[in-house]
């Protein structure tokens, strides 16, 4: 028989279709993943136990009692595994997946019950779709849609279709014929016939059919991870590869709880909307006799009143940790203000110690970062895409060949940072008379005929399979198993314990030479050929996208002794925990950071307490806005690390006094925040004034004529419609003009003082500006608004508002002996009235939201004030 060509037909149309037809696919990838992020916003943005609750509420309704007690301990299980995030990932993708499934698979069912041509043509289509081997479904995926999450739902609906689709079909095939006739007998319409006869009577084999979809969908989540789909499928596709057992124990758990779950709360949903489960449900609750309240459910009012409650609960909470206490972090040198950057990594030992360094090193400079663990094919295919934007594990030219043939057009080559390696075979030394490959001939009984290789997918497989074996006569005589890297290691640890013979497949460096005693066997024959190159590869556009990064990555090198420690503090770290183990070695090569991602302009010297944390907080006053921001600058130049919260001037004193918080810039003494200041003084630290003295005033629009003075509003407050634009009711500022100011000028009664904010009086001045309409509101200078507005200052010729105040640093109690370094420099901070108002026009040209990158130009602008600020001597 000739050879059928079958595969390279399909290659061709794949071909075509990605060269004809990428705007259809990329319009599906953004509908499928925007609906995943939208429910996935849901299902991960609540707090956990909240989200339990509501689960628990909805198994209480379906079944009862016990069984939404089991379903909460279940889920607060997964959330003290710490898998809370990874299980409603899965759960969004479940749920996608099965709704789209379910969408067209019902009314395929019927349009197959009620028409047997289509019932024929459809079921060898299902037959393929249900034997086909499920990892098929993710290459097309992954080579139409690239890596992520849309490939794993794309299998997911081909894989779970099937059943859906059967069991509708079967489903209304199997009604009485006798009581189809009889409706039709009435006059009952098709249409009537099938809604009001079929599928009520249909519907429990159509309900089973539809719990098949959905745990047919979560059978899909571990192939769903290897194409880069997270979730739980993702920590399962970890566990394997690196032979985690705890972690596939836990991550095995999480899905099966979740399993559990969907199946019993989809089982017990025909009982809910079928008039045949209902009835059967009344019967076994009738029979009942003891523990009735076992078998209470509550009523669909009840239940779902008690899910609003906890989703209102949940989303109230949400609101408040994002809205009140606002916190940003950042390390020093924010060079990628936020810039997103994707990378892949096989999961072998140089890729994971180089892909969590240059993580850490990106996040330390300003840079978002995402990882994503795959094999070599998705990951290079995803990289060609862009999906990912560089991997660091490229082994060239050799073991990587075919991936860089095929992509190469789509790949830019960063350059080789480690090399050369080489390529082995190797065995323990206690295997006597073994120690080159030549030897290996005719001692096939002692390793039982195998020689214990990694992923099919390596290139040394390959050269193992296609040379090193033929070179040697080896053919025949030995199989090469191929497994995981981390399935020979566990292979050649359980041989090591046992003192049996075994050859495996090894490449210098490796961290396993340092772990046991092996011998590299030797090639007199250079079959391996010579040592490769470790290369950073990165798709077309990345150099345009992050010119800094792709610069970095050009010149990163490591010497085999440090890839060799960084390799061996991730061990020690454990799975799980990488980056600590990064940031570990990082502490034992100080500088190497600076070295590997040098900032624009040189690195910043490092102050005596760099590395420290300084959690500081502020209220949204301009001129606390700006010291913060300049600090949180200045101190990560300095090598700290820092946070910033934004609260109200209640909530931030009580956060410095109880130690939650370190500094804050904005106190204003001695009268507007005097209140705060007497209550937590004991706990508090003054660590001086830096800009003085301020003035309090209510302020009118120059074309507001005759009102020049305090003394001016009497008996004009019909003018003004007798309000007083106010900020905060909490700020000193308006006790003073309640208590003190109207009451000196006799305004009492005439003007209305409104409490509203800074902002908001900000917006009320600005809109009567625009309509040249008269209003007074309270301001004090320094401010912005009175270089951006023609403004008019009241005086206050009876000193109703005191003397001006000074703007002081208040620290926590123990703050001196925390930061000995930044207590000196805090002590000597100062700005003058020219430099703050210059900074405070910096951020609101700026904008909300660029407060960090508004402070960096103006430093730019003033480039000794670091030094000035933050003087590091020795």
């Amino acid at each position: 028989m000739p050879r059928l060509s079958f595969g390279a037909w399909v290659e061709d149309a794949v071909d075509w279709l990605q060269s004809n037809l990428t705007w259809i696919f990329d319009a599906i990838k953004t509908v499928l993943g925007g609906m995943y992020d939208g429910v996935n916003a849901v299902l991960g943005g609540g707090e956990p136990l909240l989200l339990a609750g509501i689960f628990a509420v909805v198994a209480f309704w379906l079944r009862g009692v016990f069984p939404a007690v089991l379903t909460f301990v279940g889920f607060a299980l997964i959330d003290s595994l710490a898998l809370w995030d990874e299980a409603m990932a899965t759960l969004s993708l479940v749920v996608v997946a099965a709704v789209i499934t379910i969408v067209i698979a019902v009314p395929t069912g019927i349009w197959a019950a009620r028409n047997n041509r289509v019932s024929a043509a459809l079921r060898p289509v299902l037959d393929v779709m249900q034997t086909m081997p499920a990892f098929v479904y993710l290459i097309p995926g992954v080579m139409f849609f690239g890596v992520g999450v849309t490939p794993g739902v794309i299998a997911t609906i081909v894989f779970a279709m099937p059943p859906g689709v059967r069991m509708t079909e079967l489903g209304i095939r199997q009604v009485d014929g006798e009581l189809v006739e009889a409706a039709q007998a009435f006059g009952t319409t098709p249409k009537h016939t099938l809604t009001r006869v079929q599928l009520p009577l249909a519907l429990p084999t159509i309900m089973a059919g539809i719990n098949q979809v959905i745990m047919l969908a979560l059978s899909m989540v571990v192939i769903g991870g290897m194409a880069g789909a997270g979730g739980l499928g993702e920590k399962v596709y970890a566990a394997i590869t690196q032979l985690q057992v705890g972690l596939a124990a836990e991550s095995g758990i999480a899905v099966v709880i979740l399993a559990m779950y969907l199946d019993r709360m989809t089982g017990a949903l025909n009982e809910r909307v079928s008039p045949l489960g209902r009835r059967a449900a009344a019967k076994v609750a009738a029979g009942a006799r003891r523990l009735k309240f076992a078998h209470y459910k509550p009523g669909t009012a009840v239940a779902m009143t008690g899910v609003v409650v906890l989703a209102l609960i949940a989303g109230g909470l949400n609101i408040a940790g994002s809205g009140d206490s606002k916190a940003t972090t950042a390390d020093s040198g924010d060079v990628g203000k936020g810039q997103k950057i994707n990378m892949g990594y096989i999961p072998w030992d140089e890729g994971i110690a180089s892909t969590f360094l240059w993580k850490e090193i990106l996040e330390q400079r300003g840079y978002e970062t995402g990882i994503t663990q795959l094999d070599a094919g998705p990951l290079y295919s995803g990289v060609a895409r862009g999906d990912i934007d560089f991997q660091t594990d490229s082994w060239l030219p050799t073991t990587h060949k075919d991936y860089w043939d095929k992509y190469s057009d789509q790949l830019d080559d960063l350059g080789s940072w480690y090399g050369p390696t080489s390529l082995e075979l190797t065995v323990p030394s206690y295997v006597k008379g073994i120690d080159s490959l030549a030897d290996l001939k005719g001692q096939g009984k002692k390793f039982d005929g195998k020689i214990i290789g990694i992923e099919a997918s390596a290139g040394m497989m390959g050269t193992l399979n296609k040379k090193v074996l033929k070179e040697y006569g080896l053919e025949g005589e030995y199989e090469v198993v191929s497994s995981s890297t981390s399935s020979m290691l566990a292979e050649l640890n359980a041989s090591i314990k046992k003192k049996e013979p075994v050859v495996v497949t090894l490449w210098s460096p490796h961290w396993a030479y340092g772990k046991h005693d092996l011998k590299k066997l030797e090639d007199p024959k250079g079959a391996w050929g010579k040592g490769e190159e470790v290369h950073t590869v990165a798709h077309k556009g990345f150099a345009k996208k992050a010119p800094a990064v792709a610069d970095w990555l050009k010149k990163f090198k490591l010497t085999e002794e440090q890839l060799t420690g960084l390799e061996n503090e991730i061990q020690e770290a454990g799975q799980g925990k990488e980056q600590d183990g990064v940031r570990a070695w990082l502490k034992k090569n100080p500088g190497l950071v600076d070295q590997l991602a040098p900032l624009p302009g040189g690195s910043k010297q490092q102050g005596k307490d760099a590395g420290k944390t300084v959690d500081m907080g502020y209220f949204p006053w301009d001129e606390a806005i700006a010291s913060t921001y300049l600090w949180q600058n200045v101190l990560e130049d300095r090598g700290y690390r820092t946070t910033v919260k934004q609260l109200d001037p209640g909530p931030l004193y009580t956060g410095l006094a109880q130690g939650q918080l370190d500094v804050q810039f904005d106190s204003w003494l001695p009268t507007t925040h005097k209140d705060y200041w007497d209550k937590y003084k004991d706990d508090l630290v003054d660590l001086g004034s830096w800009y003085g003295p301020t003035s309090l005033e209510l302020t009118v629009p120059s074309y507001v004529k005759g009102i020049d003075s305090l003394a001016d509003l009497k008996g004009q407050g019909k003018k003004f419609d007798g309000k007083i634009i106010g900020i905060e009711s909490s700020a000193g500022m308006m006790g003073t003009l309640n208590k003190k100011v109207l009451k000196e000028y006799g305004l009492e009664g005439e003007y209305e003082v409104v409490s509203s904010s800074t902002s908001s009086m900000l917006a009320e001045l600005n809109r009567s500006i625009k309509k040249k309409e008269p209003v007074v509101v309270t301001l004090w200078s320094p401010h912005w608004a009175y270089g951006k507005h023609d403004l008019k200052k009241l005086e206050d010729p009876k000193g109703a508002w005191g003397e001006g105040e000074e703007i002081h640093t208040v620290a926590k109690k123990d703050f001196a002996e925390d930061f000995p370094e930044l207590t000196g420099w805090l002590k000597d901070f100062e700005l003058t009235e020219a430099q703050l108002a210059s900074l405070e026009v910096e951020m609101q040209n700026g904008g909300a939201g660029k407060e960090k990158e508004s402070a960096r130009r103006w430093m730019d602008a003033n480039p000794d004030v670091v030094a000035k600020m933050a003087p590091v001597t020795g």
